[in-house]
C-alpha cells in the first residue's frame, strides 16, 4: 500500500544514502539517535521533540535491579509473573541484565535521578515488584526529566538532523525492503508530501491510548505507526493486550491525569464511597496486585455506582514535595489530596501489543526496525510490570543502534545538522466524528472487560469506519484498531490485560503469544463475525 501512496502523491525526493530515518521524537527515538552518533540520523517528529510523547508523562521511573539486595533474577521473575505466562524469558533476561548500563547512559546525558544521603541511586517499590527497584526523579517527574535531558543532548549532537512538524503517513517499500517514508510537513497540514529515504528506518511512534475515550496518553498516541507498519506487511504481535492504568484521576479530562502507582507503593489505599477497601478480598497483595487485577477491581466499583477513591492522606507526608505532578493535577481539579481522597478510574495506558521485533529490534521487514511502545518484543507478555516500559525503550533503542552502527560505515558530514527544521506551527489534531465513534466503540467493547457480542459489534463498526476513510492517516489508525479487535475476538480466554466475561478462565492452549499480519487478520474476519 505504501507504494500506491507514492504513485498517487508523487512527492519530492530527498535522497541520502546511509542515513538512518527515525520516526518519532519520544524517548525511544531520541535515545536511539543519540546512541547512533556519529552516524547520520534524521528524526521526523510530528511535534517539537519531547512533546506529544507518552515518555514525557511517565511519572514513576525506570525499573532496574540496582538497589541493595536486589537481583536481575528477581526482576526477571517478577516480570514473568506479571506477564501471565507469555513473557519471552530470553528477552526479559537480556533487558533486566542491561538495565544498569542504560541507567548510567541516562546519567551521562544529564538525567538527575534521585540519590540517597550516601549518593547511591534512590529506589522505590511499585505494584507486583518484590523489591524496591524504581529509579525516579523528584518522586513523580522521571519522564519529564529524562525527556528534557535527551532533547538537550540531541540539540547539540551534530550527527542528528531533526525535522519537527513532519507527520509520517506511509512507509516506502521497494523490492520487499523499507527504504524510507512519506511525510507531510507543517504539523501534518502541509499540501506537499516529502519523501525521506535512507538505508534503514526505525519506528518509534508510541502507543494507542487515544483509541479509547479515557486514556492517560497524549492525543498523538493513536497507533498510527503500528497501523502504518501493518499496512506495509510487517508482522504484529499480542495485539489483544491493552493495559489500563487503574488510577487515572476521574475528573473528566482528556487525556486523564494520572495518579502514579508509586502512591500505592508508598501505602496509599483504595476505597469505595462507603469507605470499604475493596481490593482486600480480590487479591492477596490488595492495592499492590498486578495492574489488570486492580483495574478490574476499580472498574467494578465505578460501574456499580460506588465509585473508587485513592486515599493518600496518611501514606504521603509532604504531598507537594514528594509527588509534585500529582499534587498539581489534584489542585487544578479542586482536590486537596492532603485532606481528601482522590477519585480514580481505569484508563487506557500502555499497549503490550504492536510491531513484532527480535531481540535486536528488527521487524519482519528488511530495513525496518522498531522500538518503544509501538513494538511487541515479548518483554511484557499479557500484562506489563510497572516501570518496565521506559526500560524496554532504552534497551531496545540501544540494541538497534549497536546493530546499525556495525552496518553503516560513513559518519555524518560536518554540516549534517544544518538541515534540521523546526516548525513554529504545532497543531494538536482534533478528533473528527469518525475518530470520536472509534473511541466510543473501543471503550465500550474492547476495554477493561470484554465479551464476544460486544467485540463483534466493535469490529463491525471499525470495518464500517475503514470503508468511510478518505485519509491515509486515518487508515493507519483504523488498521490498528481492527487488529486489536480481531486478535481479542480470536483469543477465547482471559489472560493479563485481556479479560473476557464470556471466557473468564485461562486455557493452556492459549499460553502463547499471538503473531499476525494484516493479511492473515483479514482472512479470519468473516469467521469471527459469525461467532
Amino acid at each position: 500500500m505504501a507504494s500506491t501512496a507514492i504513485a498517487i502523491h508523487q512527492p519530492q525526493a530527498t535522497k541520502r544514502s546511509d542515513e538512518v530515518v527515525i520516526i518519532g521524537g519520544g524517548l525511544a527515538g531520541l535515545f536511539c539517535a543519540l546512541k547512533l552518533a556519529p552516524k547520520a540520523v534524521t528524526v521526523l517528529a510530528a511535534a517539537p521533540i519531547g512533546r506529544g510523547a507518552s515518555s514525557a508523562w511517565a511519572q514513576a521511573g525506570i525499573a532496574a535491579a540496582v538497589g541493595p539486595g536486589d537481583t536481575i533474577e528477581s526482576h526477571v521473575n517478577d516480570t514473568i509473573v506479571a506477564g501471565d505466562g507469555i513473557v519471552d524469558e530470553e528477552i526479559i533476561h537480556m533487558m533486566a541484565s542491561e538495565a544498569s548500563d542504560r541507567i548510567h547512559d541516562l546519567l551521562g546525558y544529564g538525567v538527575p535521578f534521585d540519590r540517597d544521603l550516601e549518593g547511591h541511586l534512590a529506589v522505590s517499590r511499585e505494584a507486583a515488584h518484590s523489591e524496591s527497584r524504581i529509579v525516579r526523579v523528584k518522586g513523580d517527574m522521571a519522564g519529564r526529566a529524562i525527556m528534557e535531558a535527551l532533547v538537550a543532548s540531541v540539540r547539540k549532537t551534530p550527527s542528528i538532523r531533526v525535522l519537527e512538524g513532519y507527520v509520517v503517513e506511509d512507509l516506502i517499500v521497494e523490492d520487499g525492503r523499507v527504504t524510507g517514508v512519506i511525510a507531510r510537513d507543517k504539523a501534518g497540514s502541509g499540501e506537499e508530501l516529502h519523501r525521506v529515504t535512507g538505508s534503514n528506518v526505525v519506528m518509534a511512534t508510541g502507543g494507542i491510548g487515544h483509541l479509547y475515550e479515557v486514556t492517560t496518553n497524549p492525543t498523538e498516541a493513536r497507533g498510527g505507526g503500528i497501523g502504518m507498519a501493518a499496512r506495509a506487511g510487517a508482522r504484529m504481535a499480542d495485539m489483544e493486550f491493552v493495559q489500563f492504568h487503574p488510577t487515572a484521576i476521574n475528573v473528566g479530562k482528556d487525556p486523564a491525569p494520572l495518579a502514579t502507582e508509586a502512591l500505592r507503593g508508598h501505602g496509599a489505599t483504595l476505597h469505595n464511597a462507603a469507605g470499604e477497601r475493596f481490593m482486600l478480598p480480590l487479591h492477596k497483595d490488595a492495592e499492590l496486585a498486578p495492574r489488570d487485577v486492580v483495574a478490574r477491581g476499580i472498574f467494578a466499583e465505578v460501574k456499580a455506582g460506588r465509585g473508587a477513591f485513592l486515599d493518600c492522606r496518611t501514606a504521603v507526608h509532604d504531598f507537594a514535595a514528594e509527588f509534585p505532578t500529582v499534587f498539581g493535577y489534584c489542585t487544578e481539579a479542586g482536590i486537596d489530596p492532603v485532606t481528601e481522597m482522590i477519585p480514580v478510574i481505569p484508563a487506557a495506558h500502555y499497549f503490550m501489543g504492536g510491531i513484532w521485533t527480535d531481540i535486536n529490534g528488527r521487524s519482519s521487514l528488511p530495513g525496518f526496525w522498531a522500538c518503544g511502545e509501538c513494538t511487541s518484543t515479548g518483554a511484557h507478555g499479557a500484562n506489563r510490570l510497572a516501570s518496565n516500559s521506559l526500560l524496554e525503550a532504552v534497551v531496545f533503542s540501544a540494541r538497534i543502534a549497536e546493530a546499525l552502527k556495525a552496518e553503516i560505515k560513513p559518519d555524518a558530514p560536518e554540516n549534517w545538522q544544518d538541515g534540521s527544521v523546526t516548525t513554529t506551527e504545532y497543531l494538536t489534531e482534533n478528533d473528527h466524528p469518525n475518530m470520536v465513534a472509534l473511541r466510543q466503540t473501543m471503550s465500550a467493547n474492547l476495554g477493561v472487560l470484554r465479551d464476544g457480542e460486544g467485540m463483534r459489534e466493535a469490529l463491525n463498526t471499525i470495518l464500517h469506519l475503514a470503508r468511510e476513510s478518505h485519509s491515509v492517516r486515518f487508515d493507519n489508525v483504523i488498521t490498528t484498531a481492527k487488529l486489536i479487535a480481531v486478535c481479542a475476538l480470536n483469543r477465547t480466554e482471559s489472560r493479563g490485560g485481556h479479560f473476557r466475561t464470556d471466557f473468564p478462565e485461562e486455557h493452556a492452549e492459549w499460553k502463547r503469544r499471538t503473531l499476525v499480519t494484516l493479511e492473515q487478520a483479514h482472512a479470519i474476519i468473516p469467521d469471527l463475525l459469525e461467532g
